[in-house]
């Protein structure tokens, strides 16, 4: 597993029976998580100190109850990324944490290029993966279809002082976008994307990530340029493993650019166990 070990500002304090205690610079916050079949008994000091706790409904979503009085939203650190914390009616806040591994391997791969590297990040959520490849000095086109979250990472973008960077903010179908830049003739040294698990479109048309994945791979792998970088592949699909990921990608790309393949878990430490959460998968090429 890889593990973002580098984070001062977030941290999982604990774990057991589908929950996890966070702080998240300070602010305490209790979430489901499914994966956490464990159930140690709880030490009620720790959990009591939560500000808000998430409860799932048995018809969908679910709300916040607050224990202590919270901002609306916050910001946190990573490095010399800022990110604003803002807790969501569908339990998230706006950040992945577990993708700071991630940041760090794209951050290091753009500065050891030495030459100017072009960032396509699809579904690009607010903006992890567009801060972390612009303040490595790399041009991205950022592409999700929520305006709501464009403006997020913009609002990321400008607090981290990387809003003169050269970054192109897109509210747009990520597949119907990358079919149209290949038109157009604009590649990219490097695809960064994190798709949903599920979702439908605006005809009601079903995305199903399983049924998805190798079609949206193979059509991304057209956008490439002639020296591709790296093809960063995240799933937080329970079913899709990380060899699947790797398999996929090795039967598009090593056959076109060679180079290699790598795939694990990545996760988040648990100061009070010393294990480490999984929370999602990642596959990825690079040469």
């Amino acid at each position: 597993m890889r593990i973002a070990e580098n984070w001062t500002d977030y941290r999982i304090l604990d774990t057991s029976d589908g929950e996890k205690l966070e702080s998240w610079g300070g602010r305490i916050l209790v979430r489901p998580d499914p994966q956490i079949i464990w159930k140690p008994e709880k030490n009620a000091a720790l959990w009591n100190k939560a500000d808000a706790v998430y409860h799932r409904s048995e018809k969908g979503g679910g709300r916040w109850e607050y224990k202590k009085n919270l901002p609306e939203s916050w910001t946190i650190s990573y490095g010399e990324l800022k990110f604003i914390i803002r807790p969501t009616g569908f339990k998230h806040t706006g950040l992945f944490p577990e993708q700071a591994v991630n940041w760090d391997y794209m951050a290091d791969k753009i500065q050891r290029a030495k030459r100017p590297v072009k960032v396509l990040n699809l579904f690009a959520y607010t903006g992890g993966a567009t801060l972390a490849c612009a303040n490595a000095g790399a041009s991205v086109s950022h592409v999700d279809a929520s305006k709501g979250m464009v403006q997020w990472a913009r609002e990321n973008a400008a607090l981290s002082g990387l809003d003169d960077k050269p970054v192109r903010w897109l509210v747009d179908d990520c597949e119907k976008f990358v079919k149209r830049e290949i038109r157009r003739g604009n590649f990219y040294d490097a695809v960064v994307m994190d798709p949903p698990s599920y979702g439908r479109g605006p005809g009601g048309e079903i995305w199903k990530l399983e049924d998805q994945i190798y079609g949206l791979v193979k059509t991304c792998a057209a956008v490439l340029s002639d020296t591709p970088l790296f093809f960063v592949l995240n799933s937080y699909t329970t079913g899709l493993s990380p060899s699947v990921m790797a398999y996929i990608l090795h039967d598009i790309l090593v056959g076109k650019f060679g180079g290699r393949i790598s795939a694990d878990e990545i996760g988040i430490p648990v100061e009070s166990s010393g294990m480490a959460l999984p929370c999602g998968s990642t596959a990825i090429w690079s040469r």
